[in-house]
């Protein structure tokens, strides 16, 4: 799943100027005939560590569960267990 996203990221590069183009030349008939996977919209976040789409922390990057086991082990500085 993670070569997949990277795949579909790579995509969203190359095209992204002929999406800016055809969006602001109002060509929506142009942009159908894009390939799908060339739309941002489609990339998901995902775990750095595992590749996990649900429960994902931007701001670390990482799943809820990566994140909870790291704060444990202390590994997130500043995160201290609460009630879990």
């Amino acid at each position: 799943m993670k070569a997949r996203e990277v795949k579909r990221q790579k995509m969203v590069d190359r095209y992204a100027a002929k999406r800016a183009a055809l969006k602001a030349a109002g060509d929506y008939v142009g942009l159908q005939k894009l390939p799908r996977d060339a739309s941002p919209i489609r990339l998901h976040n995902r775990c750095k560590l595992t590749g996990r789409p649900k429960g994902y922390i931007r701001q670390f990057g990482i799943s809820r569960i990566n994140f909870r086991e790291m704060a444990n082990q202390g590994l997130i500085p500043g995160v201290r267990k609460a009630s879990w």
